[in-house]
């Protein structure tokens, strides 16, 4: 299992990233900073090869970190967890050494996934503004068409969840064969090819609860 450190002031938040990781069976949790006061040095001697870190408010503090964890051992992976960070920011933790921010909305099982993708290269650096979201204040390049209705981004995000098809069509009341009508065209708008495809697509694109931004490289 891939060894990970956690750096983050709120408890809450390290415990629901524990369960979700101890679910997943792909990472295990060495250590847990709180950002206050973490150093590059008592992070690397837990031996990680992934740091998880809050973004503490957008603050000049997780950079800082982030600069000095990557001088010290280049191979460590850096992902940060943002609630909706300015594209400045984002890219000054970019140019720090990060390797990806994902949106504190993502559901902690999906977390897993996300981490797991970004360490195997899989994961696109596409930061793109709210505003220019397919399905939130705009459309984007592929034209009306690629725009999901509404009832198509309840399935996206509970998809996104990890919600399987007969959990879904309880949830929205309907039948699983209504829920892979609507997933036929989420693939068809997004242009991916399955569901793991199009989970990725709504946190990379902010798309989950309510279009707050996720930004994964």
């Amino acid at each position: 299992m891939k060894r990970l450190v956690v750096v983050a002031e709120d408890s809450l938040i390290v415990e629901a990233i524990a369960i979700a990781l101890r679910k997943s069976g792909e990472f295990n949790l060495v250590g847990h900073l709180d950002g206050r006061s973490a150093t590059a040095g008592a992070i690397l001697d837990a031996s990680p090869e992934v740091v998880l870190i809050d973004e503490m408010e957008c603050s000049d503090q997780p950079i800082a970190l982030i600069r000095e964890i990557k001088a010290v051992d280049a191979s460590v992976m850096v992902i940060v967890l943002a609630l909706s960070p300015e594209a400045a920011w984002v890219d000054e933790m970019f140019a720090a050494g990060a390797s990806a921010a994902v949106s504190k909305s993502t559901q902690p099982g999906a977390l897993a996934t996300l981490i797991r993708e970004t360490l195997e290269g899989r994961m696109l650096h596409l930061y793109q503004p709210v505003e220019r979201v397919a399905g939130a204040q705009g459309k984007p390049a592929g034209g009306e068409d690629s725009v999901l209705s509404s009832r198509e981004l309840e399935v996206l995000r509970l998809v996104a969840s990890g919600s399987t098809n007969a959990e879904i069509a309880r949830k929205l009341w309907v039948t699983e064969q209504t829920v892979k009508f609507h997933l036929s065209n989420i693939y068809r708008k997004l242009e991916v090819g399955n569901r793991t495809e199009a989970s990725r697509y709504a946190h990379v694109s902010g798309l989950l609860n309510g279009g707050e931004s996720a930004v994964v490289s």
